[in-house]
């Protein structure tokens, strides 16, 4: 499992969120978690902030990254490896750190 490597849901909320991207460095790799965001549907969700929230193409199908679900799940219960955005990294980066930063407060 690199990071920026997309994975299947397997979890319950699948539908709604069919993928997940491993955003943990690689330095962390001996961990049996990775911290991951989702990837949800775009057709299901509207967003006011792209560049919080910006979209991908994975499986031909549009996603968008939704930091504010960032999350730690065990390794073991990613699905399969689908793709990879590491190509598209800078997006996802800026936009956590976005999140994190303390610009506005």
């Amino acid at each position: 499992m690199a990071q920026f490597d997309v994975h299947r849901n397997r979890g319950a909320t699948r539908s709604g969120t069919p993928y997940l991207v491993v955003v943990q460095s690689q330095r962390f790799d001996a961990s049996k978690r990775r911290v991951v965001v989702p990837l949800l549907a775009a057709d299901a969700v509207q967003t006011a902030e792209p560049s919080l929230t910006p979209t991908f193409v994975v499986e031909r199908r549009d996603v968008l990254l939704n930091p504010l679900q960032l999350a730690s799940v065990p390794a073991e219960q990613l699905g399969e490896r689908v793709c990879s955005l590491a190509d598209d990294s800078d997006r996802i980066v800026a936009a956590i750190d976005l999140l994190i930063s303390r610009a506005w407060g």
